[in-house]
């Protein structure tokens, strides 16, 4: 079965205040979800990448064909570049959002799918409504901590 999944994330300055959004699309059943989160403090990339790890985390079987569209080329390249693999040869270094990618990995590995570039703000229905609910969930209440992000102790950047 092909599962389409489209992804965005937002910040509100950068860093800031971020979101993700999420439309997860199985055509053939004419089924759609999404789904969104803020956060009161970290960068858009961090979002992009949150966005694809958090839609593959609620996929229930490897056993389907994965379509990731997204508009971060930093995403899109690191996946289709492989710039994956000299990042873990060097170990990391030098390398944004660690703690991230290292999450990402055992995905990838699991559902092994393909990913789209598209391009962002074009007039791509999917990716117009990722990015209304990535901006949304940047702008709500009871936004989370990016704990990785904010929290020095846990790898993170930011002491608050």
């Amino acid at each position: 079965m092909r599962i389409e999944i489209y992804t965005d994330g937002a910040c509100s300055g950068n860093p800031g205040r971020g979101g993700y959004g999420i439309v997860m699309r199985v055509p053939e059943k004419n089924y759609q979800k999404t789904f969104s989160k803020g956060f009161r403090k970290t960068t858009n990339n961090r979002m992009e990448l949150l966005a694809v790890i958090v839609a593959l985390e609620k996929l229930k079987s490897a056993d389907n064909d994965i379509h990731i569209f997204t508009d971060s080329k930093y995403v899109s390249d690191a996946i289709n570049q492989n710039w994956i693999s000299g990042w873990v040869k060097r170990g990391w270094k030098n390398v944004k959002n660690p703690d991230l990618w290292k999450r990402m990995i055992p995905l990838y590995n699991t559902y092994q799918p393909k990913f789209h570039w598209i391009k962002g703000h074009a007039g791509h229905f999917e990716n117009e409504l990722c990015d209304k609910l990535a901006v949304a969930a940047a702008a709500g209440t009871n936004l989370e901590i990016d704990i990785n992000f904010e929290n020095p102790e846990n790898g993170g950047l930011f002491k608050i």
